[in-house]
């Protein structure tokens, strides 16, 4: 996959031009893009589109398949569609590693697509080449990205623009009433948004068949006064991580496929365009659906199995998708944690990753370190990030994630979080043993929120004693 894509760099018009000055010189040479790649253009603005047409660039780069798909969001997001047949085909059947070059900010892992397994970023005239070129593989410094008509090799310097050009076209295209018609009615809407309904009333009415927007359950029993933070007895694992695990592994953003628990639900629904994670992120049946349902995220406790599927020890071990042992635990009353090793939570600060790791009844998470929004986001839905001390790790202390776990001491650690917090496993086949882990808890506004349930039930009681308008 090549992709011009929104989230970073189209709305520097120097790289855009750029990026078509590559393709007008490259289709002067005669070259086209490869087909088997796939390729989209999905700038920020609809006057980027403007100026390329007024530079009389649109052209070149809707020959080498770069057509305008949309505006926004679209390849960083996962919504750049499947991949071409004979693609999906040989990753599927043969195992084949795929790549995507694209302008955006986001390369993890299938989060392009989840057939997508390399993702690199570049700025749009590179992205550009990569289609030419056809591999990522490919050395752009030496070797060439074709041959032109007269069979004569095509280099990348060849076709790159100077930057005196590249200046002369922005100064003439890019002006102020480009803007101004741009925006003018920029909050009119086109018939479809003008031809939402309304609806009456301080407070949204929730459809109830909508498969996009339901109430979500945050909020849900929340009284005037906490109960308190206790501690947790008997907790099962239910993912045991390595390293480096993203906030896209655990909330991913891409296409739902329909085998999973997320397009089973919909599909049950009478669903037949499943969409994407990210478009239906107002939805939170979906969402915890997709809690850990990533196609790339390594269990360790199902290491022979793709993504979203874990033991369910209320079922003698069976794997199951995630929701459901998740499901299974709770009505059985069995709390759950996380264990993870270094850097957890990494990658954008995605809300989600948290309110779905709350959503499945997750009581704790115990990794090595963890993304430093990530952590804050998950004391901010309740729950509480541990930290293994230095030297430790699951793999040190000999943790295989069939232990159950009990953690005492977090009223303790809520009143100073500088104390360490014990963890008691009870192995099946071995003696019980202890070690201590660093709650973090960083500053005394985050205990505050852990000890009230997160920062909605903390808000939401101070409107209730009417402390807060």
């Amino acid at each position: 996959m090549a992709a011009i894509t929104s989230c970073t760099n189209t709305s520097n018009p120097h790289v855009m031009v750029a990026a078509g000055l590559l393709a007008r010189n490259a289709r002067a040479r005669g070259l086209t893009a490869k087909p088997w790649v796939k390729t989209s253009l999905a700038p920020g603005s609809k006057t980027v589109t403007e100026y390329l047409a007024r530079a009389g660039l649109t052209g070149p780069l809707d020959e080498l398949g770069f057509q305008l798909v949309g505006y926004g969001c679209m390849t960083c997001i996962g919504n750049s569609g499947p991949l071409l047949p004979s693609a999906a085909e040989a990753v599927a059947e043969r195992g084949a590693v795929v790549a995507s070059v694209l302008s955006g900010n986001r390369n993890f892992d299938g989060r392009i697509n989840n057939d997508v397994s390399l993702n690199y970023l570049a700025s749009p005239p590179l992205v550009v080449a990569y289609a030419l070129a056809g591999s990522v593989k490919h050395d752009l410094t030496s070797e060439p990205l074709g041959v032109d008509a007269d069979g004569e090799p095509v280099l990348l310097a060849d076709l790159w623009p100077d930057d005196a050009e590249i200046d002369e076209v922005v100064r003439a295209h890019l002006t102020p009433e480009l803007f101004r018609e741009a925006y003018a009615d920029v909050f009119g809407g086109d018939e479809h948004w003008a031809g939402v309904p309304e609806s009456d009333g301080h407070h949204f009415a929730w459809e109830p068949d909508s498969t996009y927007l339901r109430r979500p359950p945050f909020l849900d029993d929340v009284t005037e006064t906490a109960a308190g933070p206790t501690d947790v007895t008997g907790a099962r694992t239910l993912l045991l991580l390595g390293d480096s695990v993203t906030t896209d592994h655990i909330s991913p953003a891409g296409r739902i496929p329909a085998a999973s628990s997320a397009g089973r639900y919909l599909t049950a629904l009478g669903e037949a365009d499943l969409n994407t994670y990210a478009s239906r992120r107002g939805n939170f049946e979906v969402m915890v659906r997709g809690g850990f349902a990533n196609p790339r995220l390594a269990n360790l406790l199902a290491p022979d199995a793709t993504g979203g599927v874990t033991p369910d020890f209320t079922r003698d071990g069976a794997l199951v998708p995630i929701h459901e042992a998740a499901q299974s635990y709770a009505a059985a009353g069995v709390p759950l944690i996380v264990i993870a090793g270094q850097e957890y939570g990494t990658g954008s600060s995605r809300d989600w990753a948290a309110k779905t790791t709350a959503l499945l009844k997750v009581k704790a998470v115990l990794a090595q370190s963890f993304e430093r929004i990530h952590r804050s986001n998950l004391v901010a839905l309740g729950v509480l990030p541990l930290q293994f001390l230095d030297g430790d790790s699951a793999a040190s202390l000999g943790l295989d994630g069939t232990e159950e776990f009990d953690l005492a001491g977090i009223a303790d650690v809520v009143e100073d979080p500088a104390r360490p917090l014990t963890v008691r496993v009870r192995p099946a086949d071995r003696p019980a043993f202890e070690f201590s882990v660093r709650a973090r808890l960083d500053t005394p506004r985050e205990a505050t929120y852990y000890a009230n349930g997160g920062v909605l039930p903390y808000v939401h009681r101070l409107i209730l004693r009417g402390e807060l308008d």
